[in-house]
């Protein structure tokens, strides 16, 4: 018989865990999810883990992460089937959050291709924008349908040991993750389908036709169903899974450049078998510098020749827009509760987390003095790549950091290094803490769209902070749950000796496993 969860064991080590404020003491959320977790027990959890890992291979759930060689190498999703858990009411401020940060960043990126009022009335350094790399001079003057630069953005959230929730970046080009968001709740109906149905997390699986309703918004011919397609850079693309997956739940054509072309009419047209095919709306998983090679880098194989002149002539929409990059710059992301006040006359309702700008000498002459306490990343990077950790690095890589910080303070910002937030996870040993982070979506076009929850992220390995799944990091279902849904444990509501567990500790019944577990 599988041994039961003893959550009074579980150490919390001065972190604010998701679902467990102390040892032996749930949340109020999850304090029946969390008696019935302890009732099924660790081995019969690590058989429903060795059973979500068997269906992620048979799903063909992968990831593609790049070889020393300069290969690819193709690995299934790393999942771990405890669900991260977050309360109705606080994901609704977070929603809101959400959709007043990328309101305000479309407005700012708009604002900078036209007349940069936000520059001329000194709220916004014009050497930042001087010095942006994804800032595109061809957008210029461009007006995109609705005004929207950034249509589909991935805001990435963290929790901090004071319990409060932190925007840590945003990411405007071509954010991925949501297919394994999708995918994740799949899974979890599966392999816990019990709990699942009991707890009636809400619902993600209508993402796909939001994100449809979201682009046939953008179509320049007015159409009840418009050509909508995927442009993908093709099968060894690190996100290809996620490219072919949207495109097959949206009834998307999933194309690459060479499928594409743009006539003399400064219209894009799709080659068929039954000939050319006018296209709509192109949701591009490209980046900028290769999505035209006529108006970027001409040695582009990728792109579509006189794609971003049948932009500018807007017989095609194109999302993200081009240049909406301009904003996922880490030092712009400092400037975002300005920003919001700027535009929107209002106080940012999800803080971002502390950041020093290193391009101004007081905060530069804190970082140097205190690299040895601080997380400082340089402003285009992703990833979690090209980053010094501070407490972990060596005096030898924060002598080297501090040398390229003073070439280019412009370039970096540091915060303080975050005791980020745990989640129970399935170990070898039973369960144990691991780091999280939460990666909601949001869809802007004639109304804005926020995903129930989001992709969060686990740092598989014991003490990393490090979430990517190409750094040794996996994922976890995401609940969003009334407060007054599922009071009582699954086993206790089903057997009627059985009483729920006390508001203060996660007691153990004596109902035996039911015949699904």
């Amino acid at each position: 018989m599988s041994q039961e969860i003893d959550w009074t064991d579980y150490p919390c080590d001065g972190f604010y865990d998701e679902l467990v404020a102390a040892p032996g003491q749930p949340r109020a959320v999850v304090r029946a999810l969390l008696a019935d977790l302890a009732e099924l027990g660790t081995e019969e959890l690590a058989v429903r883990q060795e059973a979500a890992d068997v269906s992620i291979k048979e799903m063909g759930i992968s990831f593609t992460v790049y070889s020393e060689e300069g290969g690819t190498i193709d690995r299934s999703w790393p999942f771990d089937v405890v669900p991260r858990v977050i309360p109705q009411s606080e994901w609704q401020r977070v929603e809101a959050g959400l959709k007043q940060r990328v309101q305000a960043l479309n407005l700012f990126i708009d604002d900078l291709y036209h007349e940069q009022k936000i520059i001329a009335d000194g709220v916004f350094p014009r050497e930042v924008l001087a010095k942006s790399v994804n800032f595109r001079e061809q957008c210029i003057g461009v007006n995109p349908p609705l005004g929207i630069w950034a249509h589909i953005c991935g805001s990435d959230l963290v929790r901090d040991a004071d319990g409060c929730i932190y925007v840590l970046e945003d990411n405007l080009r071509v954010p991925s993750g949501v297919s394994y968001m999708l995918e994740n709740r799949l899974v979890t109906k599966r392999v816990l389908p019990e709990l699942f149905e009991h707890y009636a997390p809400l619902p993600v699986d209508d993402y796909p036709s939001q994100l449809f309703d979201t682009l046939a918004a953008l179509s320049p011919r007015p159409a009840d169903y418009p050509q909508v397609v995927v442009l993908t850079p093709g099968i060894y693309n690190s996100a290809y899974f996620e490219h072919a997956y949207l495109a097959q739940q949206m009834g998307a054509e999933l194309v690459e450049g060479r499928d594409l072309f743009v006539d003399g009419d400064d219209c894009c047209y799709m080659h068929t078998v039954d000939g050319p095919e006018r296209v709509d709306v192109i949701y591009r998983r490209i980046d900028d510098l290769f999505l035209d090679p006529e108006a970027f880098r001409p040695d582009s194989a990728l792109g579509v020749p006189g794609l971003v002149r049948a932009w500018k002539a807007g017989h095609v929409a194109l999302a993200n827009a081009p240049g909406a990059g301009v904003a996922d710059d880490k030092v712009v992301y400092a400037f975002v509760p300005e920003i919001i006040r700027y535009y929107l006359d209002q106080d940012a309702i999800i803080p971002n987390v502390p950041t020093y700008r290193c391009m101004e000498p007081q905060d530069l002459n804190y970082v140097l003095e205190h690299l040895h306490e601080l997380v400082v990343k340089p402003a285009n990077e992703s990833g979690g790549y090209g980053m010094l950790i501070g407490p972990a690095a060596t005096a030898a890589e924060r002598e080297t950091f501090a040398a390229a910080i003073k070439q280019d303070p412009r370039n970096y910002i540091a915060q303080p290094t975050l005791k980020l937030s745990t989640v129970p996870t399935v170990v070898k040993k039973g369960i144990e803490p691991r780091h999280v982070d939460l990666r909601p979506f949001i869809l802007s076009a004639d109304r804005q769209q926020v995903t129930t929850g989001g992709l969060t992220r686990v740092a598989l390995r014991k003490g990393s902070l490090v979430v990517n799944s190409s750094q040794g990091g996996g994922s976890k279902d995401t609940w969003i749950v009334s407060e007054d849904v599922a009071s009582e444990p699954l086993a206790a509501s089903s057997a009627a000796e059985s009483q729920p567990a006390s508001s203060g500790q996660v007691t153990q019944t004596q109902t035996q496993n039911q015949s699904t577990r």
